[in-house]
């Protein structure tokens, strides 16, 4: 039997897998939430880790309480996510926590030798280098979630002996495809949160209205396949069938299809190299009838070329860019600061605050304190 950490259960990700989980009698060693008290209570009640973390330390009493006479261990913080993706158990760490929090668990995982089922999108583009040096040493398998990058994954499969000339990634548009700047002045979190084809968490869903989720994955595409920026092109494909493609030398093209489930990449990754059941609904094309492709509007989606330049540019610069992001997006959240000022708060801190190059794991903390800094700087002076 599978054994797994499940990191962010509470979250849309975490949600799916444990479905998937359940499925397929993988056992659960760990479960970790940042602060949904009763929903990792009842998930810890339904599965019987061994062990829980709950990130938010405030709210440790709280979980305790709930989780009386259980027998089940309580940690929290960094420290108690760490703790879970080093345990001796895990075959694998599903690690879908949101933000650069991320980084440091799936650092100290690949250092325990487990595998990593990986939906957090921080983790390569902040620390890229770190991880993928920390994984070859070690011999980790690293399997992607994201589905754009399952789907680049997926067609790799019998193909190792094959070169990439292109991987196509596909982007929905998200809920402002077509948009121009003129007509995001006013947006509002609640019209951004609105994705058409996906429902995710707040955050993801903010960063695929501005397209840096594009970005990011991007990014995330370089050092999982070990590709040049110039061989990714971004294709809008607003249907969300074609997850993403790749063509061969031979301009032969291989592409993975679905319906826009995240449960099928999550399954694929826990479950390597079997395909079973997974439960979603099949793929009906005549259903959609058709499938469109279009280039994305560089000019007004900022972020997404800041995530371009970020990876052209290299070093800690991605890093910069994506703590910028974070700090920005839950400031709109909060309606702090209005749609455009993500992308324009995004380009200002990559040119004010300069990280130099990637040597260890502080170099990542560093740039990504700088950034959320200048940000909140740049805020509490009104922009």
């Amino acid at each position: 039997m599978k054994k797994a950490a499940i990191l962010g259960s509470t979250g849309s990700i975490g949600t799916q897998a444990l479905e998937v989980v359940e499925k397929h009698g993988i056992q659960v060693t760990a479960l970790a939430a940042h602060s949904n008290v009763s929903l990792l209570a009842e998930q810890a009640k339904h599965f019987h880790p061994e062990i829980v973390c709950i990130f938010d330390e405030e709210k440790a009493q709280a979980l305790s309480e709930l989780l009386k006479g259980e027998g089940i261990e309580i940690v929290t913080g960094m420290e108690g996510l760490c703790e879970l993706a080093e345990l001796p158990e895990n075959d694998i760490v599903l690690n879908s926590v949101v933000g650069m929090v991320g980084l440091l668990p799936t650092l100290k995982a690949i250092e325990a030798g487990k595998d990593i089922a990986l939906a957090n999108k921080e983790t390569l583009v902040a620390g890229g280098s770190l991880v993928m040096e920390a994984a070859r040493k070690q011999g980790v398998r690293i399997f992607p979630v994201d589905s754009e990058h399952s789907a680049v994954f997926q067609c790799l499969q019998g193909n190792s002996m094959n070169r990439i000339r292109k991987m196509i990634l596909t982007a929905s548009g998200g809920p402002f495809f077509g948009k121009k700047k003129a007509d995001l002045v006013h947006v509002k979190a609640a019209d951004a949160l609105h994705h058409p084809n996906w429902e995710m968490g707040s955050k993801i869903t903010i960063d695929s209205a501005t397209l840096m989720n594009k970005g990011l994955e991007f990014i995330e595409a370089k050092w999982l396949f070990d590709l040049d920026p110039s061989q990714i092109e971004i294709v809008v494909h607003r249907q969300s069938v074609l997850h993403s493609a790749v063509e061969f030398e031979d301009y032969a093209v291989i592409g993975q299809m679905g319906v826009p489930d995240m449960k099928i990449p999550i399954q694929y990754a826990l479950l390597y190299p079997e395909r079973k059941p997974c439960p979603t609904r099949p793929l009906s094309l005549t259903d959609y009838g058709t499938l469109t492709f279009e280039k994305p509007d560089l000019e007004t989606f900022d972020c997404l070329r800041a995530a371009l330049d970020a990876i052209s540019e290299g070093g800690l610069c991605p890093a910069v860019v994506n703590g910028a992001n974070e700090e920005a997006v839950y400031a709109f959240l909060r309606d702090e600061i209005g749609f455009l000022d993500i992308g324009r708060l995004v380009r200002e801190t990559m040119e004010h605050v300069k990280g130099g190059e990637v040597h260890c794991y502080d170099d990542v903390l560093q740039a990504d304190h700088a950034a959320r800094a200048y940000v909140r700087e740049r805020i509490g002076a009104g922009l």
